[in-house]
């Protein structure tokens, strides 16, 4: 059995982190142009310093890519957006091997999949080879070219939308491929004093041009700290203990997989350092438990036809799970 990390006093560790001013001038820089989503704001952030990738969902219209090239902007970083369809290949987004008659030689053409923020507009649109490809990229982190492997930019982040399930001209998911992303956030229309604000302000809205709130190595730097986070065994063992009791709920076809718990374990230390903390508590990972899990509980027929969701099965587990303490 692992030796129980030693009992810590409770201000211990709340010392403030470089990262912390970095954190809050990227928020605040987003929340001047983008008007009430400021929890999408630090999920995403979040996200990025964990090293994750998001499935960012909602209906039209309501500023997903805007949301995604201001993020971009504040660190400071590269954006590219891709609209994916059904004839894209995988070398247009990956990039190829190309013949410069100048040279007479060979040269790499890296595709726009190489930047800091890559936005994937309707990704079910494109067929499943092309799918395949930029996911394998997600995850590995580089890019293959005729056998030669270039990394992708650091930070790198990729931000997926989806059209709606059963749409025409779609190509689904499989469950395999929704499970490489660490994070499923869910945008909403914004409330109608939020769309006042957005109405008395677009023509300012419309002509910002946002300069980056921080340096792009500031947000490496965030990484390199979020890595150093403490994570206690009982709070490791909070962990499992959410995604078991998932695992052995009748109501879910397919259970969260063990990548579920690696990411619940990476962005509560991601949540933990935006909190001002170097130590990780349950709420934590309470916080990120629904942007990791629903994606990744699948439910069984019989549950769906009952009304059942994802997020009530998750926030059950939760409530269900006791709750080590300090």
């Amino acid at each position: 059995m692992a030796q129980e990390d030693p009992p810590r006093p409770r201000g211990e560790g709340s010392r403030t982190y470089a990262g912390s001013d970095t954190t809050r001038k990227i928020t605040d820089s987003v929340e001047s142009v983008i008007v009430g989503k400021k929890d999408v704001v630090v999920k995403l952030l979040m996200a990025l310093m964990a090293g994750g990738h998001v499935l960012l969902e909602g209906p039209p219209g309501i500023g997903k890519t805007t949301m995604a090239k201001t993020f971009s902007a504040t660190i400071g970083g590269s954006f590219r957006r891709l609209q994916l369809t059904p004839d894209l290949l995988p070398a247009d987004i990956l990039g190829s091997n190309v013949y410069n008659q100048k040279t007479g030689a060979f040269e790499i053409r890296e595709g726009p999949i190489f930047a800091n923020v890559v936005m994937l507009d309707e990704l079910n649109r494109t067929t499943p080879r092309t799918q395949a490809a930029m996911l394998e990229s997600m995850q590995e982190g580089h890019v293959s070219i005729e056998g030669e492997t270039i990394p992708l930019p650091k930070p790198f982040i990729a931000i997926a939308t989806q059209l709606p399930s059963g749409s025409a001209g779609t190509y689904p998911l499989t469950e395999v491929q929704i499970d490489r992303f660490a994070m499923r956030i869910a945008m909403q229309y914004p409330s109608p004093e939020e769309e006042e604000e957005i109405l008395a302000s677009i023509d300012s809205l419309d002509s910002v041009s946002l300069k980056p709130a921080v340096k792009l190595d500031q947000v490496v730097k965030l990484g390199e700290e979020t890595r150093s986070v403490v994570v206690s065994d009982k709070v490791r063992a909070y962990v499992v203990s959410i995604i078991s009791t998932l695992r052995a709920n009748p109501s879910i076809r397919t259970g969260p997989s063990p990548r579920a718990t690696i990411w619940l374990y990476k962005l509560g230390r991601a949540r933990a350092l935006l909190e001002g903390r170097d130590f990780v508590i349950p709420d934590d990972i309470k916080f990120v438990a629904g942007d990791v899990i629903t994606h990744r509980a699948i439910l069984t027929p019989d549950a769906e036809s009952e009304g059942l969701t994802s997020e009530k099965v998750v926030a059950d587990a939760l409530n269900s799970v006791p709750v080590p303490k300090e």
